[in-house]
């Protein structure tokens, strides 16, 4: 048996048979809901703490779940939906399950005792503190 290389721009045959099967499979990796994706996530640093923004529209605060553990920061989410219709001839039930977790190592300069979080329009902001010895401090030096 050998193996030959297929490329499919040099073979006009069956354009539309190869298309077929490249949008099937790619419909069926994109479109399973089955597959958890990861929020997306901003770090950002200013003078005085670290911020997380994690985008996750649809959620409610309630559904978060914040974990400070030394210096490992945890966020996840659990969302389980239960949707039941009832009408005269039918009963339609459908069930939605999404989850997340995210995990982030602070730096030693992280107060972890100051972390406030809040979460508008689908940002979830996490706001660390540094600690004071930590914050930028301006100051001019002169040249001599």
């Amino acid at each position: 048996m050998t193996l030959v290389n297929f490329n499919n721009r040099t073979r006009n045959t069956a354009p539309y048979f190869n298309n077929v099967f490249d949008s099937l499979f790619s419909d069926a990796v994109t479109k399973n809901k089955m597959v958890d994706k990861s929020p997306n996530v901003n770090i950002l640093e200013n003078e005085t703490a670290y911020v997380i923004e994690l985008a996750a529209p649809g959620l409610r605060k309630e559904d978060f779940q914040i974990n400070l553990k030394k210096d490992m920061l945890s966020v996840w989410a659990d969302v389980k939906k239960d949707e039941t219709q009832v009408a005269k001839d039918f009963t339609r039930k459908e069930f939605d399950y999404s989850s997340f977790a995210r995990s982030f190592n602070l730096p030693d300069t992280a107060d972890g005792d100051n972390i406030t979080a809040e979460y508008k329009d689908g940002i979830l902001n996490i706001n660390i503190s540094k600690k004071d010895d930590a914050k930028l401090q301006h100051k001019e030096i002169v040249v001599s």
